[in-house]
C-alpha cells in the first residue's frame, strides 16, 4: 500500500504517560518540518520527558494528547495532536470560559496521507467538546491548513503581541 491508497481511518485513542518517548519523537518530527534546512535542536527532549509523563498520567486535568499506531505494526505511535485548556473568565458566547489550544499535530512521515492526523484532531476536539469549551485556537502550517479548515477552522487576524520571558 502506498501513501496515497485509501484506507479506513485509523482510530484514536488518549496517550498514556508510557506513551511520552513517543510523543517528543513526534513532536521532534513537527518541529524539525519547522526548522527550514537546519534540524532543529534535540538536547530539549531528556529535560521533557518527566514532566510529559505527568501530564499524560492525568486524565482528568486540562491537557490531553491523541495518538494513532503506526501503520507498520512496529509498535511506534502514527500520529498525535495535542491540546490544553486555558481558563478565561466567561462572557457572552463562551460562559464557561473555557479556551483550547492545540498545538504539537505531528505525524510520522512513512504514516501521512492516511487519516491519522484527522482521526487525532476529531478526538481532542470531542475531548475539547466534552469538557464545554466553545472556542479552540491552532496555528496553521500552510501543509496543515486544509485539515484545519475541513474541520472548521477559520483564519482571523487578532493583535497578537508576545512577551518571553
Amino acid at each position: 500500500m502506498n501513501d496515497a491508497t485509501p484506507s479506513a481511518p485509523p482510530p484514536a485513542r488518549r496517550a498514556t504517560a508510557e506513551d511520552a518517548a513517543e510523543v517528543l519523537r513526534l513532536r521532534q518530527i513537527m518541529l524539525d518540518s519547522m526548522s527550514g534546512d537546519e534540524p532543529a535542536p534535540r538536547d530539549w527532549q531528556a529535560g521533557a520527558l518527566p514532566g510529559l509523563r505527568k501530564r499524560l498520567s492525568l486524565p482528568d486535568g486540562d491537557f490531553a494528547a491523541f495518538v494513532t499506531e503506526h501503520p507498520d505494526g512496529s509498535g511506534r505511535l502514527g500520529s498525535l495532536a495535542v491540546g490544553t485548556i486555558d481558563y478565561r473568565i466567561g462572557g457572552p458566547g463562551d460562559p464557561t470560559g473555557g479556551r483550547g489550544h492545540v498545538f504539537s499535530v505531528a505525524t510520522d512521515p512513512r504514516a501521512r496521507r492516511r487519516g491519522h492526523a484527522r482521526a487525532c484532531m476529531d478526538a481532542l476536539l470531542s475531548w475539547f467538546r466534552d469538557r464545554e469549551v466553545v472556542q479552540v485556537g491552532l496555528s496553521a502550517s500552510t501543509e496543515a491548513e486544509p485539515l484545519y479548515t475541513a474541520l472548521g477552522f477559520t483564519r482571523r487576524s487578532a493583535p497578537d503581541m508576545r512577551l518571553t520571558l
